[in-house]
């Protein structure tokens, strides 16, 4: 009931938090388990402001997002990089 009627979604990670990124597998299978097929999903990687703390790399969410199907970017809620256009394009 929670994916009812959603033409959108965010799976967000904490690019510092290696456990965040591992766990997205299982949150796709809900999404994927419970919304509508034609559903839009984004992978959105955040905090890219704590660059110097980085665990995932640009370039392996990048490509996770490509094998899943889905749209892929990063942001930053602390300096607000990205975030509105993480919702305007999902």
């Amino acid at each position: 009931s929670y994916y009812r009627g959603a033409v959108g979604a965010l799976l967000v990670y904490d690019i510092t938090k290696r456990e965040t990124f591992n766990n997205l597998e299982h949150w796709l299978l809900e999404l994927r388990g419970h919304a509508e097929p034609d559903i839009v999903i984004m992978l959105v990687g955040n905090k890219c402001d704590l660059r110097h703390l980085r665990t995932i790399l640009t370039e392996d969410a990048k490509l996770w997002a490509e094998r899943h199907g889905l749209f892929f970017m990063e942001t930053s809620a602390l300096e607000s990089t990205g975030v509105e256009n993480a919702f305007y394009y999902s």
